[in-house]
């Protein structure tokens, strides 16, 4: 459950604009807020069918997305890519330290700050 519920709020983030205004917020309110069925159907105003049936067709609706676009696996690749460059960036300024080689070390640097500035991590040094 834990997993459809991450997998289902990454592809809100990545789609949710692409659904109804209604749908959107009634996901959202559910899988972000942690409604249950009950909650989220006084809410919006419906029957807690209603809002279970909304939901299920929201989420069929991302998956399709995801399946025809492929946006948030492309994204979850280029993270991934991307923090194992980082990893090798700084094991490469580790290696230039012990080489005595502050160049190499200065270059290590830069290319580490700049991939976990594309990556959203914060810089280390």
């Amino acid at each position: 459950m834990f997993e459809k519920n991450l997998v289902i709020g990454t592809l809100i983030d990545f789609y949710g604009d692409l659904l109804p205004e209604e749908q959107k917020k009634l996901l959202a309110a559910y899988y972000f807020d942690d409604l249950s069925l009950s909650e989220a159907a006084e809410i919006f105003s419906m029957t807690r069918q209603g809002a279970r049936a909304a939901i299920k067709r929201g989420e069929k609706e991302l998956l399709f997305f995801e399946e025809k676009l492929g946006l948030a696996a492309s994204h979850r690749d280029r993270q991934r890519e991307l923090d194992e460059l980082l990893a090798l960036a700084k094991r490469q300024r580790e290696l230039a330290r012990k080489q005595d080689d502050p160049e190499l070390a200065a270059c290590a640097v830069e290319l580490e700050a700049r991939l976990a500035a594309l990556s959203g991590e914060k810089e280390t040094n």
